[in-house]
């Protein structure tokens, strides 16, 4: 974004940087942003998540659930990102709804190296969203694919408590997840889509204890079985969301049926969480209660019956999911480093 500043001082200097979030995104938005203005950034990013990936595939799913947990509380403006400071002293990441977040250090490698080639251009907000796009190819072998617009600012505020506030809970009702995302201007079919992320990625225990003690009807006694099993062997550990993931020798003894279908290549992101949650075998409780909303269990059968659908409207509540704004009036700018505050003058 081309902003003219007066230089009649530091301090209007300073304000003419902090540009007005809701005006211009609404105006600047649109795919190929840095085309001009940082020539091969996507490339720059793609190539960090396909090392990142190959090395650690754990990076992808942390990537797709980074930018859900951003754009869901103030917008896509890199908000989660930042540390805590004077400015920002509780900051979304320690809102309980944020435990486990990872990825952090691969978004500030990519950042670094953008500053080298385009300095004060590129925004955080725009890197993570490109990110999160790279990882959704990767991880579904090329299925879903989709370009995201472009022209974010990062934001200044970050909040433990927004983010409690906003964020869907694992414990909710699906009405109380239907009106979640209703205040972000999604349906009920775009709830269930987007629900389609947790094929993919790991949970703490702590995020579906009560699912522990669940009954038949709710969840699969082997599959609960097998979720106390995991629970119980540290304090609060992770657990994959997808029993496809989990270790082969762990499935064959409480749920032998399955074994055929472990896959030694963890976390491909397909449309198996809605074969799973016919099944009952999906550990949120927030998952378990699609089944129990007459328009959303529809929407379960469709996607566990159409991969190719699901896949194609995937990708386009995610394109939805990055155009959310900032609240009207905030401000933001282009950050220095994706975790601190600093805005230059650009």
């Amino acid at each position: 974004m081309k902003l003219s500043v007066v230089l009649l001082c530091g301090l209007v200097a300073l304000q003419a940087a902090l540009l007005a979030a809701p005006s211009a995104e609404a105006s600047g938005l649109k795919v190929g942003y840095y085309n001009k203005k940082c020539r091969g950034v996507e490339a720059v990013v793609k190539g960090h998540i396909i090392r990142a990936i190959k090395k650690n595939p754990r990076v992808g799913a942390a990537l797709v659930r980074l930018v859900f947990h951003d754009c869901f509380v103030r917008g896509c403006d890199g908000s989660v990102l930042l540390d805590k400071s004077a400015q920002n002293p509780h900051p979304e990441k320690e809102a309980p709804a944020n435990i486990g977040l990872a990825a952090f250090d691969i978004l500030e490698m990519i950042k670094a190296d953008i500053e080298k080639k385009c300095p004060g251009v590129v925004s955080c907000s725009d890197i993570l969203v490109y990110a999160a796009r790279d990882a959704t190819k990767i991880l579904s072998k090329g299925h879903i694919n989709y370009d995201v617009p472009a022209g974010r600012l990062d934001g200044l505020v970050s909040s433990a408590y927004e983010a409690q506030a906003e964020l869907p809970d694992s414990t909710f009702t699906a009405q109380q997840l239907i009106d979640n995302f209703a205040r972000k201007n999604f349906d009920v079919e775009e709830l269930v889509i987007l629900s389609g992320a947790h094929s993919i990625g790991m949970a703490h225990c702590s995020s579906f204890k009560g699912r522990l003690s669940a009954p038949a009807d709710q969840i699969t006694p082997a599959y609960r079985n097998l979720l106390n099993y995991k629970c119980g062997q540290s304090a609060n550990p992770l657990v994959v969301n997808n029993v496809r993931d989990e270790d082969y020798n762990t499935v064959a003894k409480y749920m032998p049926g399955f074994k055929s279908r472990v896959r030694k290549i963890r976390d491909l992101f397909d449309n198996s969480y809605y074969h799973n949650n016919l099944a009952r075998i999906v550990s949120f409780n927030s998952d378990w209660v699609l089944m129990t909303h007459k328009e959303a269990r529809g929407h379960v059968h469709e996607y566990a019956d159409n991969a190719t659908l699901w896949n194609d409207d995937f990708g386009e509540s995610m394109i939805k999911l990055s155009k959310l704004s900032m609240p009207a009036g905030s401000k933001g700018g282009i950050r220095k480093k994706c975790s601190i505050v600093s805005h230059p003058l650009h």
